[in-house]
């Protein structure tokens, strides 16, 4: 007697085909569940036989194997009960193989037959072929319903499936929510903060292009103010981005409700997070918040009180936009495609360089400052200066507002759409090496200022790059098709770290 399921298994964020495989064959009494499982897929037998038993079905007494296929894969959580319940069922002739096939069956059991509601389904429901059927717990629906074009059906109870499954009940089908995003308000403003209209300026430009920012300036300059009203000028989330963040969200048990996010993420860890919070893993992996800030902004305040083994964990993640995590028995890769925004105080008082404020010696302002690792430092395209704004700056200065700053940043995006859209990236601080000269046409008198600010700085090929990007996002802020001078010299300007000290 010999039945198989379809089933998915999680990898990161991936959904994996699963075959469950049953076989009930003469021997001693046993129930062994193979296929690499962890503790919760093999404490699957003692839900499944009491389930059974306790919806009126008879029990076999005989050796029962289940094979989780493939076998090199590691089995996680309590989602395998009832397709290995309707195996056994299967097997027992309640009802006919043929009656299995184009359907999938996702849930964890009860000890009296009852449904319950398993996490982390959206990203294996999004895997499931239109043509195909689901049957998930009830208490799932709110993640079923953000589904739109998978046939999806509830059920609060394993008979209910039986009868569903022999024809003789028609479940309900899981509601959907609307696909339509509304216009996004927020509750803050660019013109909540006066006096700082050069970093407004320069934030502008890390909306626009999706640049990687780094705020210097004294304590109460305003730069956490500033750091927070970014996400009011980013472009909206597509339906397509919606779903691949809500994904991340629902496999880290975050998802608040069940609703689709609609907002990029805006994520701040304190500094005294660990690596792996930052990175995500652990004995049952997650995502860390480098992927929690997909497609939206990792803000770290206070960026050289982070431990610096911390900070050097966002290098790679920075430039190749995913985390590879590499374990004993399996491998997993969360995306992490988020702008990197920090900020800091340029010495351990916060004041340096208004040497009237300042109390910190040079070899303390070095020591400090080196907490910030050179490829770090290279892989970061904006830097900007705060200071204290002066009472005529505070009064009399016409605040820039977040509704004028977005207009000009969503005019630089449709760009950018149009120019890449038959390539795997959006924005222009994404650009390979490989086609920075085709999308970067320089003016003869801007490739001169380059090369005379590459041969004096001796920067790194790196940041010779952020450059050509960073002007790219310039030049479309303007509209212009060709990078100019004043476009590369408005960038080198954003690259304050590159100089030993700044005035």
């Amino acid at each position: 007697m010999f039945c198989k399921l379809n089933s998915y298994s999680l990898n990161g964020i991936d959904a994996l085909p699963i075959e469950v495989e049953i076989d009930l064959h003469d021997g001693l009494p046993g129930f062994d569940i193979v296929g690499l499982p962890d503790s919760a897929v093999k404490e699957a037998k003692e839900r499944v036989k009491s389930a059974i038993k306790n919806s009126g079905y008879k029990f076999p007494i005989c050796h029962i194997t289940v094979n989780l296929a493939p076998a090199d894969i590691k089995k996680e959580g309590s989602l395998y009960d009832l397709p290995i319940a309707l195996g056994l069922l299967c097997c027992l002739g309640e009802f006919s193989p043929t009656n299995l096939e184009h359907k999938y069956f996702i849930g964890e059991l009860a000890l009296d037959g009852t449904l319950r509601s398993v996490r982390g389904l959206l990203p294996l429901l999004c895997e499931v072929n239109q043509s195909d059927e689901c049957i998930i717990p009830i208490g799932n629906e709110p993640e079923g319903s953000l589904v739109p074009s998978t046939v999806i059906k509830l059920a609060r109870h394993l008979n209910e499936v039986v009868d569903s499954v022999k024809g003789n009940l028609h479940l309900p089908l899981c509601s959907k929510q609307s696909s339509h995003l509304p216009e996004l308000t927020h509750s803050i403003d660019f013109a909540d903060v006066r006096g700082q209209e050069a970093a407004k300026r320069g934030l502008m430009i890390a909306a626009a292009g999706y640049h990687n920012t780094l705020l210097i300036g004294a304590p109460g300059s305003g730069k956490t103010m500033l750091a927070k009203r970014l996400p009011t000028i980013l472009p909206p989330l597509t339906e397509k981005e919606c779903i691949e963040v809500t994904k991340i969200y629902s496999v880290a048990h975050l998802l608040a409700d069940c609703e689709i996010i609609k907002n990029r993420p805006f994520r701040s860890p304190h500094h005294t997070i660990s690596p792996l919070g930052l990175t995500g893993g652990g004995a049952h992996p997650k995502p860390g918040e480098m992927s929690l800030a997909h497609l939206g902004i990792l803000f770290l305040d206070e960026l050289l009180e982070f431990n610096r083994h911390t900070l050097d964990l966002l290098r790679q993640p920075i430039e190749e936009h995913r985390i590879v995590l590499s374990r004993a028995q399996l491998t997993l890769t969360y995306p992490a495609n988020f702008l990197f925004l920090a900020s800091t105080n340029p010495c351990p008082c916060g004041y340096y360089p208004d040497t009237q404020k300042c109390s910190c010696s040079l070899s303390s302002i070095k020591k400090y400052l080196s907490k910030l690792s050179g490829p770090l430092i290279d892989r970061i395209d904006i830097h900007l200066e705060t200071h204290v704004p002066s009472i005529s700056e505070f009064k009399d200065t016409l605040p820039l507002s977040s509704k004028e700053m977005v207009k000009k940043v969503m005019l630089a995006h449709k760009q950018q759409t149009i120019r890449y859209q038959d390539y795997p990236f959006d924005y222009n601080s994404q650009i390979p090496p490989s086609l920075i000269k085709r999308f970067c046409s320089l003016t003869s008198e801007g490739e001169t200022l380059l090369n005379q600010w590459f041969s004096q700085t001796k920067a790194s090929i790196r940041a010779y790059d952020k450059i050509l990007r960073l002007s790219r996002t310039l030049a479309d802020l303007e509209e212009a098709t060709q990078i100019t001078s004043t476009h590369i010299a408005e960038a080198l300007q954003y690259r304050l770290l590159d100089r030993h000290f700044w005035a």
